[in-house]
């Protein structure tokens, strides 16, 4: 089931990032992005991958940070971090959850094309440092992760609807999360957005990853929409879990403020 769902959003489906990471950001800029959601699970993924009703309703509450500043017009200082709470039939927790700091160094970039490698390293905390685990599982992680992205111009196109996005982009992402206390993870996330007129911009992203050997899989879909105000944004959305093994069918809403410097 896990294999159809993630060729079919592959192929077929639109995604959300808040920024795309395969453009590093130039020398002396930056953004940082507060972002909350609450997810809720009635329901998981047995280890065959199919849906099965949890003991008690499972729910985590999530407040992160994440931040990037242009080191030089190729290298990007990334951080991330976020303060958890939440509850499930086992346990009742709060603490934080991971912090990661890392380096986006732009490999390529044209007009119309770029292509960066990150690596990061994350340090564990008192949350859940994997959806799938129990919080506070988990010790240090290492990612590296290669982005290829791709800008898709709208304006002036012969074939472009009345109604349709004045510029849109397109990136996939490929990773290797080393982890220590959990399993190493392969992750790949499809992220796709379109600008219109007004400062709107729509966004949204398949996020898929499974763990070593028979252990966790998950692909959720997220959709949002973003209003840019100036240096600050604005964006509202949601998040579900569409198919997995070993982990949640979770869902609900997701908001951020961005901050552009």
């Amino acid at each position: 089931m896990f294999r159809p769902c993630l060729a079919g959003l592959l192929l077929a489906m639109a995604a959300s990032s808040a920024h795309a990471g395969a453009w590093a950001q130039p020398k002396g800029k930056g953004q940082i992005i507060l972002k909350g959601e609450v997810m809720r699970a009635a329901r998981g993924y047995d280890a065959s991958g199919r849906p099965q009703d949890l003991r008690k309703i499972r729910e985590d509450l999530t407040l992160g940070v994440f931040g990037e500043y242009g080191l030089t017009d190729r290298m990007t200082v990334q951080f991330k971090g976020d303060w958890q709470s939440g509850e499930d039939a086992f346990v009742d927790y709060a603490g934080r959850g991971p912090v990661e700091l890392g380096l986006t160094w732009q490999a390529y970039r044209d007009n119309d094309t770029a292509v960066s490698v990150y690596a990061g390293y994350a340090l564990a905390g008192e949350g859940r440092n994997a959806g799938y685990a129990l919080p506070g599982v988990g010790q240090q992680d290492w990612e590296v992760r290669v982005a290829i992205g791709r800008s898709l111009k709208g304006t002036g196109s012969r074939w472009r609807a009345p109604f349709g996005p004045d510029r849109s982009f397109i990136e996939v992402q490929a990773a290797h999360r080393g982890r220590s206390g959990l399993p190493d993870e392969t992750r790949i996330d499809l992220t796709a957005g379109s600008h219109f007129g007004g400062g709107w911009l729509v966004l949204g992203q398949a996020f898929g990853g499974l763990a070593r050997g028979d252990g966790p899989r998950w692909l959720s879909v997220e959709t949002s929409v973003v209003k840019n105000l100036g240096r600050w944004s604005l964006q509202a959305g949601w998040r579900r879990t569409v198919a997995g093994r070993e982990t949640p069918l979770a869902d609900g809403p997701v908001v951020a403020l961005w901050r552009r410097f």
